[in-house]
C-alpha cells in the first residue's frame, strides 16, 4: 500500500467526505509532477522539457469530483518516469539493458513504453540505457500500486452501484487536432471508448451530451480512441465502463511554458458543473440511458 506520507508515493487519492454516491470514478494518470531526482540527474533534458509529456494540471481541473460523491485518483510521479497508461510488460529494448525484443508494439517502438524513452516531439530522455533493476523498481513502486488502487475503486463501485464508470482524464497538445474537424470546427474534447469496446454507447452518448451542453466541440475516438487503461478495464458486459477524456491544452494553459493561462479558472468552473451533472445522473435514484 502507498504510504500517504511518502513524498515518492505513486498516487494521491481524493475521496468524498461522506459515502460515495455515484458509480463514476475519475482518474488522471498523466498529471503527475513530482520529478524524482534520479530522473533529473539521468536525463539529457531539462526539467522543463521533461514536462512536455505531462498532462499538466488535469487533476486540478477535475478536483471537484469528491465534492460530488466520486473518488479522484491522480498519479503523483510523471509520465516521463513511468507511464501507468501502458501495460507493465511494454518494455523497450532500446532503453532497458538486456531487455529482449518481443512482438512488434508501435508504442514501444516509438519510445513510449511503460518506461518512456522519449518525451513529446520524440526528444530522447537518456544518453544511454537504464538497467533492468531500475525499470523493474519503477514498475513495482508506481505501476502496481496505482493499478491496485484503480482496480479496487472500480470493484467498490460495481459492488455498491452495480456498475462502474471510469472517466480517464488526459490532455492533448493543440497541434494534435490540426487535421480533425467536427461539423467544420476543431474539437475541444476527444472522447475515447475504443470504438464501443470499452463502454456502453448510451453512457458515452450521455458524457458527450454533457460536454456539448457545456459548450465544447466533441470528437469521438479521433484522434485518440483510448490506450491501455481503456482497453484493460473497459468491460461493458460486466457493467464496467471506461471513457478516455482528452482536453485541448490550449483551453487552459500556455503549452510553451507549461503554466495555466487566464482561462484556467473558467474551464475549471465549466468542468465542475459537468462533473456535478454526470455524478447526479449516475446516482442510484437516477437512470442512465444505457442501463
Amino acid at each position: 500500500m502507498t504510504d500517504p506520507d511518502d513524498p515518492m508515493r505513486a498516487y494521491d487519492l481524493l475521496l468524498p467526505d461522506g459515502p460515495h454516491t455515484t458509480p463514476f470514478v475519475f482518474a488522471s494518470p498523466h498529471s503527475g509532477r513530482v520529478y524524482p531526482q534520479a530522473l533529473l540527474t539521468q536525463s539529457m533534458l531539462s526539467a522543463h522539457d521533461l514536462r512536455s509529456s505531462e498532462d499538466a494540471y488535469v487533476d486540478r481541473l477535475f478536483a471537484s469530483a469528491p465534492s460530488h460523491g466520486a473518488p479522484l485518483l491522480a498519479a503523483r510521479l510523471p509520465r516521463a518516469w513511468l507511464d501507468v497508461n501502458r501495460a507493465a510488460d511494454e518494455l523497450d529494448p532500446a532503453l532497458i539493458d538486456g531487455q529482449r525484443r518481443g512482438a512488434h508494439n508501435p508504442r514501444v517502438s516509438s519510445g513510449l513504453g511503460v518506461v518512456p524513452r522519449v518525451v513529446s516531439a520524440g526528444r530522447t530522455i537518456y544518453a544511454g540505457k537504464i538497467t533492468q533493476a531500475d525499470a523493474r523498481a519503477r514498475i513495482r513502486d508506481v505501476w502496481h500500486p496505482y493499478h491496485a488502487r484503480l482496480q479496487q475503486l472500480l470493484v467498490d463501485s460495481r459492488v455498491r452501484f452495480g456498475q462502474a464508470i471510469l472517466l480517464d482524464c488526459h490532455s492533448m497538445p493543440h497541434e494534435a487536432l490540426d487535421q480533425v474537424r467536427v461539423a467544420g470546427r476543431r474539437p475541444d474534447i476527444v472522447l475515447g471508448d475504443r470504438f464501443g469496446a470499452s463502454a456502453e454507447t448510451g453512457i458515452v452518448d450521455l458524457i458527450e451530451q454533457e460536454f456539448t451542453l457545456a459548450g465544447f466541440t466533441v470528437s469521438r475516438n479521433t484522434p485518440f480512441a483510448g490506450a491501455f487503461i481503456a482497453q484493460h478495464y473497459g468491460r461493458p458486459r460486466s457493467h464496467q465502463h471506461v471513457v478516455q477524456v482528452e482536453l485541448d491544452r490550449s483551453l487552459y494553459m500556455d503549452e510553451a511554458t507549461v503554466t495555466p493561462h487566464s482561462d484556467f479558472a473558467n474551464l475549471q468552473a465549466r468542468l465542475t458543473g459537468l462533473v456535478s451533472r454526470l455524478c447526479a445522473f449516475g446516482r442510484p435514484e437516477e437512470s442512465l440511458a444505457a442501463e
